[in-house]
């Protein structure tokens, strides 16, 4: 199992690099709000070019201290976007900054919470709630012209699945290597299929 999770993430790789480049070559005809979705990707790719490089180049085995960064970076990102596409006022947006920065000040200077995986889910089900008023308001409203509409579906599973995925791994008491791989692989499986869905929309953008 533990190949078939290194054949998958270097899978997940390859498509957020081609994300990367044909979203640079189409930036221009994405309007001030879609530019959002690429600075999402463009950050997730530079935390796993880092988790890659790093260990590789640099010998600095790890990488954990990366993991914060990886939390705030990618509530911030997401909140601020779902928050500016639904309209909120822009104190939301105040909100989702003091809480992300002041996650990092408290992980990065006092080591707390000692278990960063309890932020990331707290993150993860504000950015499915988000997310999913997102889909509700798009999809009840026929009038909105939403050129994302299949990668807000598929954020909207994603960190559904992901928060399931999760909770299982930490319920069960004594998770073996292999069932440990095979949750990992399920992961990134489904992470496949979001950035998937990039592609195809990033494929499909026009004047």
């Amino acid at each position: 199992m533990a190949d078939l999770y290194k054949v998958i993430l270097f899978l997940n790789y390859g498509l957020l690099l081609s994300i990367i480049l044909l979203g640079a070559a189409k930036y221009k005809l994405l309007n001030k709000q879609e530019k959002q979705y690429y600075h999402c990707i463009a950050f997730l790719f530079s935390i796993e070019l880092l988790n890659l490089v790093l260990p590789y180049i640099f010998n600095l085995n790890d990488t954990s201290f990366l993991y914060p960064l990886y939390i705030a970076g990618e509530f911030l990102l997401l909140t601020g976007l779902f928050i500016r596409k639904l309209d909120l006022p822009k104190h939301y947006l105040n909100l989702a900054t003091l809480l992300s920065g002041g996650f990092m000040i408290s992980k990065y200077a006092f080591d707390y919470p000692l278990n960063a995986d309890i932020a990331k889910v707290i993150s993860n089900i504000i950015i499915i709630c988000l997310s999913g008023f997102t889909l509700l308001r798009e999809i009840k409203d026929n009038s909105i012209r939403n050129r994302f509409l299949l990668a807000d579906a598929c954020i909207f599973f994603y960190y559904s699945v992901s928060v399931f995925i999760f909770i299982i791994q930490h319920q069960i008491a004594n998770l073996s290597e292999n069932d440990y791989y095979i949750l990992l692989s399920a992961n990134n499986v489904f992470s496949s299929i979001l950035y998937c869905s990039f592609l195809y929309t990033f494929i499909k953008l026009k004047k």
